[in-house]
C-alpha cells in the first residue's frame, strides 16, 4: 500500500524532516565551525536515510549572541557559513536529489545589530522607531512592567540615548519586533517571498506564537504560573490574524511547508494553527512532552522524568490533534533540548536498544517526524568536565542566576550539565578520525570523546545499526497508510514501564509496544482489544530492536528497552472502533 495516495500538496504527511544545526554539522575549512558546503558534502548521507526535506537552522548575518537566532540581516549569509552562492548551490543540490529545503525564520525579534534597530534607537522620531516596542520607564525609573526574559532577568532593556526601554523576551540583544506596525508585517512578507523565490520549500517559524502582545502591557500578578508575563504575549490577541496574512500572501501562493514553533501553548491553539481550514501552518511544534522532568514547571531544577505523564501528554496530543483536524510535528530532539537518549533511557549499557526504542515509539504516531542531527546514530549528551566547556548564553546566564539564588557552584554546575542546550549542540560525530571528522581545526565547542565508538561511518556500515533502523521507519511511513491516517488508542493502562498504543483505520491496525526500562517486564494487552482485533489473526512484525522476532500475543515478555511494531489486517474484525 502506498501512503502517498494523498493530496499532492500534503506530501509532507508521509515524509520525515532532518534538522541541521549548521555550526556543528560539518566544517570544510578548518575554522572549527560548520558551513553550508559541509551540509552539501553530506547530502547523500541524509538522502540515504530516506529524508525528503532538510531543515537548516539560521545561517543569516548575525553577531551570534544566540547562535544565529539574533538576525542582523535576513537576506545575507553570514561569512562564517559561506556565501549566497553556497546557499543557491545547496538548494540546487537538494532538488537534484528530489529533496527540499526548509529554513528558519526568526521574526518575533531581530538582533540589535540589525539596521532597523540601529535606526530605531537613533532617535524617538526615526521612521524605524515603531518597528520595535518602546516604553517609558515606570514611575520609579525601572522597567515598564515585571515581565521576565526567557533567558533570565527583566524582559526590558534601557536605552540611555532615548531614555526609553525596549522589549527583549529573549537575550538582551534580541529586540522584539512590533507586529502592530503594518510596515513590520510587510517587511516579513517581503523576506519570506525573497526566500521562496530562491527555491526554498518551507519555513520553520521561530517562537511565532509570541508575536502579538497585549497592548496594555500589564504587570503579571502571578495568578497563573510561572508569573513571568508570558500569559500576556503567548498566543496573543492578533496572532492568528497575523499568521493568516502570511499564509495568504506567501505560504499558499508558493505551496510551502510550514511549521510553527509554539512556546508554552495549548492543544486548542495548535489545532487552530495547523487545521487546514484555518489557513495558517502545515503543522506545529509543542514542547509539553519535554517538560515531564521539570518540577513544578521549573526547567532549571532536577527530578527524574514522570513516565506516566510523558505517555499522557503524547497520547493527549495524538488524540486531540486528530479530533480537531490538526497536524503534529513529532520529535524527541532539537537544538534547544538535551538529547532524549540520555534524558529518558539508559544511554550506556543499552544505548543501541534505547535509541531504536525511542525511534519506533515516535515514528508510529501521527504527524511528521523530525530527526535532529546525530539522533539517527544514537548520539547521547556529551560528558561535561567543567563549566568552561559551555558556550550557550542561556546556560551561562542561568549558572550565575542559580548561584545568586543560593545554589553552590557544584549544584549549579550539575543542573546546567543536565539542562543545557549545548548537550545537543556538540559536533556531529562522522567517523573515528581526528575531531570525529567534523573539522581539521579546533572545534568551536567540545567534541564528545566517545566518537571512536559512536560515529556515522560505523552506523552506515552496520546493517543492524540505529541509522538503518531509522531508515526502515522512514520507509514504512511512506508505505503504510495507517501511520498517516489511523486513529490513536493507548493500550498500556498506566503500566509503570511500558508504553503501548494502536493506530487504526478501516483496512489495518498498527500496534507499537515499547519497554522504557532497563529490566525485563511482562505486558498484557487489554482483553477487549485482543477479543475484537487479534482473534484468529496473524500480525506481521514490521520492525523490532531485539534479536528475538516476537509474534504478537496477548501476553508478551519485554527485555530491556525492547520495542516492536506489528501490522494486522482488519478483515473480519468484530468491531470498527
Amino acid at each position: 500500500m502506498d501512503a502517498r495516495n494523498l493530496n499532492c500538496s500534503e506530501w509532507w504527511k508521509t515524509s520525515a524532516i532532518y534538522q541541521v544545526y549548521p555550526k556543528s554539522f560539518r566544517d570544510t575549512t578548518g575554522k572549527g565551525t560548520g558551513d553550508i558546503k559541509g551540509l552539501i558534502e553530506k547530502l547523500d548521507y541524509i538522502k540515504g536515510l530516506g529524508i525528503d526535506m532538510v531543515w537548516l537552522q539560521p545561517v543569516y548575518v548575525s553577531p551570534q549572541n544566540d547562535n544565529g537566532y539574533d538576525v542582523a540581516d535576513y537576506r545575507s549569509i553570514d561569512p562564517a557559513f559561506g556565501t549566497m552562492e553556497d546557499m543557491d548551490e545547496l538548494i540546487q543540490q537538494l532538488k537534484a536529489r528530489e529533496m527540499h529545503l526548509m529554513i528558519d525564520i526568526v521574526v518575533n525579534h531581530s538582533s540589535t545589530e540589525h539596521q532597523w534597530f540601529k535606526e530605531a534607537r537613533s532617535s524617538r522620531d526615526n521612521l524605524y522607531r515603531d518597528y520595535y516596542i518602546w516604553k517609558d520607564p515606570a514611575p520609579d525609573g525601572g522597567p515598564p512592567n515585571n515581565w521576565q526574559s526567557k533567558f533570565g532577568g527583566s524582559a526590558w532593556q534601557y536605552d540611555e540615548g532615548t531614555k526609553q526601554y525596549y522589549l527583549t523576551l529573549f537575550d538582551k540583544t534580541q529586540a522584539d519586533l512590533n507586529w502592530e506596525n503594518e510596515k513590520v508585517r510587510q517587511e516579513v512578507i517581503d523576506i519570506l517571498t525573497y526566500w521562496a523565490e530562491k527555491g526554498v520549500s518551507g519555513f520553520r517559524m521561530d517562537v511565532i506564537n509570541l508575536i502579538s502582545k497585549d497592548q496594555s502591557f500589564p504587570n503579571d500578578d502571578g495568578s497563573v504560573a510561572p508569573g513571568d508575563g508570558r500569559k500576556f504575549y503567548t498566543d496573543g490577541p492578533r496572532v492568528h490574524e497575523y499568521i493568516k496574512e502570511l499564509n495568504e500572501k506567501v505560504f499558499r501562493p508558493y505551496h510551502l511547508v510550514t511549521v510553527g514553533e509554539m512556546s508554552s501553548t495549548t492543544l486548542e491553539q495548535c489545532i487552530r494553527y495547523s487545521n487546514p481550514k484555518e489557513n495558517e501552518f502545515s503543522m506545529t511544534f509543542n514542547f509539553h512532552h519535554l517538560k515531564v522532568d521539570y518540577p513544578n514547571g521549573q526547567k532549571w531544577e532536577l527530578k527524574p522524568y514522570d513516565f506516566e505523564e510523558l505517555k499522557k501528554v503524547l497520547s493527549h496530543w495524538q488524540t486531540g490533534m486528530q479530533q480537531g483536524g490538526g497536524w503534529n510535528a513529532l520529535f524527541w530532539n532539537n537544538h534547544d533540548q538535551p538529547r532524549a537518549l540520555t534524558r529518558f533511557t539508559n544511554d550506556k549499557e543499552y544505548r543501541n536498544e534505547s535509541a531504536k526504542m525511542l525511534a519506533t515509539t515516535l515514528h508510529g504516531m501521527q504527524g511528521t517526524p523530525y530527526i535532529y542531527q546525530g539522533e539517527e546514530i544514537g548520539m547521547p549528551d556529551p560528558v561535561w568536565n567543567d563549566m568552561s566547556e559551555f558556550r550557550d548564553i542561556e546556560s551561562l546566564n542561568m549558572y550565575q542566576i542559580l548561584m545568586e539564588g543560593g545554589k553552590s557552584p557544584e549544584e549549579a554546575s550539575r543542573i546546567v550539565k543536565v539542562r543545557s542546550r549545548d548537550n545537543s549542540r556538540t559536533p556531529m560525530l562522522w567517523d573515528d578520525g581526528i575531531q570525529a571528522g567534523f573539522t581539521s581545526g579546533t572545534p568551536w565547542i567540545k567534541i564528545d570523546e566517545r566518537y571512536k565508538e559512536i560515529n556515522a561511518k560505523q552506523q552506515v556500515e552496520q546493517p543492524d545499526s540505529i541509522y538503518h533502523h531509522y531508515r526502515k521507519l522512514i520507509e514504512l511511513r511512506k508505505e503504510i497508510k495507517v501511520i498517516t491516517d489511523g486513529t490513536f488508542t493507548r493500550l498500556d493502562h498506566a503500566h509503570p514501564e511500558v508504553f503501548a498504543y494502536a493506530r487504526r483505520n478501516e483496512e489495518e491496525t498498527l500496534i507499537v509496544i515499547s519497554n522504557f526500562s532497563d529490566k525485563t517486564v511482562p505486558f498484557e494487552l487489554p482483553e477487549g482489544f485482543v477479543a475484537n482485533h487479534l482473534s484468529d489473526k496473524d500480525a506481521t512484525l514490521l520492525l523490532s530492536n531485539t534479536a528475538e522476532k516476537k509474534a504478537l500475543t496477548s501476553s508478551i515478555e519485554l527485555t530491556p528497552y525492547a520495542s516492536y511494531m506489528w501490522l494486522i489486517s482488519n478483515v473480519g474484525d468484530t468491531t470498527n472502533n
